[in-house]
């Protein structure tokens, strides 16, 4: 029987980068320590829950900080937290194998959010907000109940992107993802450390490594999803403008409160 947590202190055994992968793998930490440094992600002493999926980001987004944790001049621990929501087919023995082989802390958490979402939400509805807002909250507990003072998240920059034009579009107001988030009981803090890294050059990263990606049956099988026809549309912004997605990153970190119209904000600032 597999144990539901491997040692601590076991040495991480990080897949090796491809030799035609690693100059692309530079830029991806390269990207991943700056934001680190510049938004203070990351402290001595930290105890982070990466929360992986099991989709390529959160593959990703253990790995970098499996590597960032070797060479850091700080010292940080790292448990990967994985969700169990009892989707029909989910099974996660190549997952727990691939843990086993990186020598990583794991977890593997199991609540049924599936019955809950497919009851709650009218067929022909997404399942996402719901989904996601159940699983936040398991997040939350897990990582009080497991001693980590930060959750990690796999978002990218496309996400954050595609989170600003949906809440443009449909919820009349200007937000994306910031790169640390602090709960509203102020108990959790949130962290996404790959908001400067694009999504293909994540897509890469899994491929190069072969991680074993565990797929979502249940949003992964709706259609007409208000964010898949964004994602769609930056897709082909991109393919015109090919430097869009760098205008966008420095875009969300360039905001100018004197030109919009929330009474709430300084009318001095610039």
């Amino acid at each position: 029987m597999l144990p539901e947590t491997l040692n601590a202190g076991a040495a991480i055994r990080l897949r090796k980068i491809p030799a035609d992968f690693r100059k692309q793998y530079k830029d991806i930490l390269h990207n991943t320590g700056a934001l680190i440094a510049e938004h203070n992600l990351i402290e001595n002493g930290d105890r982070i829950m990466v929360a992986v999926s099991g989709g390529k980001d959160s593959h990703a987004l253990l790995h970098i900080l499996a590597d960032l944790q070797a060479k850091a001049p700080i010292e940080f621990s790292i448990v990967a937290y994985t969700l169990d929501q009892k989707q029909p087919g989910f099974d996660a023995t190549a997952l727990i194998d691939y843990y086993d082989q990186l020598g990583v802390e794991y977890v593997l958490g199991q609540r049924d959010t599936y019955s809950i979402v497919t009851e709650k939400i009218e067929p022909g509805s997404t399942y996402c907000s719901l989904c996601s807002r159940l699983r936040r909250g398991i997040l939350y507990d897990e990582a009080r109940r497991l001693g980590a003072n930060k959750i990690a998240l796999g978002h990218h920059a496309n996400d954050a992107l595609e989170t600003l034009l949906m809440n443009l579009f449909y919820s009349g107001k200007l937000a994306a993802m910031p790169p640390k988030l602090i709960s509203d009981d102020g108990l959790s803090v949130v962290i996404r450390p790959l908001l400067r890294v694009e999504e293909q050059s994540l897509a890469a990263l899994a491929q190069a490594l072969q991680f074993p990606i565990l797929p979502c049956n249940l949003c992964n099988n709706q259609e007409g999803l208000q964010r898949a026809r964004i994602k769609k549309l930056i897709e082909d912004e991109v393919s015109r403008n090919p430097i869009l997605m760098h205008s966008a990153k420095a875009a969300m970190g360039n905001v100018k409160p004197s030109h919009l119209w929330d009474l709430r904000l300084s009318r001095t600032s610039g």
